[in-house]
């Protein structure tokens, strides 16, 4: 049956609790086809309003990104880039900052595999979350046509 885009959005409220008992489950092919429905699930609810579900649902994928599993990655990885179409670039970006800079190098090395896909995926979007610096006398950083904007 075809299910109409308005009534998918009731849908998500729904199946969140199943999905988060998933993502918490000891066996990695819950997980990860939890993560595959978090994916098609998201791309599906696209400004639908259900962005809270969202990020709760998340808060649960995350820390799924240091599974050692090929299958599992890349299951976790594509939950995070249908969440990124649903939630925006930004709110991802604001997950990935934490460790990017973390002592540990395999910790480091996920985090920049996810933001190098935020980078690719949504260059121009990431443009208003960076930080302002201010000018130096060699070079000028202020993006003055986004301060027109604002």
């Amino acid at each position: 049956a075809v299910v109409s885009t308005q009534s998918t959005g009731d849908y998500v409220y729904a199946v969140t609790p199943l999905l988060e008992d998933a993502l918490m489950d000891r066996d990695l092919v819950h997980r990860q086809t939890a993560c595959a429905a978090i994916k098609h699930m998201s791309l599906g609810v696209v400004g639908l309003g259900c962005e809270d579900a969202l990020i709760h649902l998340l808060n649960y994928v995350w820390p799924n990104i240091f599974e050692t599993s090929p299958h599992v990655i890349n299951a976790v990885i594509e939950a995070i880039e249908g969440l990124r179409c649903a939630l925006g670039p930004v709110k991802v970006l604001q997950y990935t900052l934490q460790g990017l800079f973390h002592p540990a190098r395999k910790v480091r090395d996920v985090y920049w595999k996810v933001y190098n896909g935020l980078y690719i995926s949504a260059q121009d979007a990431l443009v208003p979350a960076f930080p302002r610096i201010p000018d130096d006398e060699k070079n000028s950083y202020i993006r003055h046509e986004l301060e027109y904007f604002l």
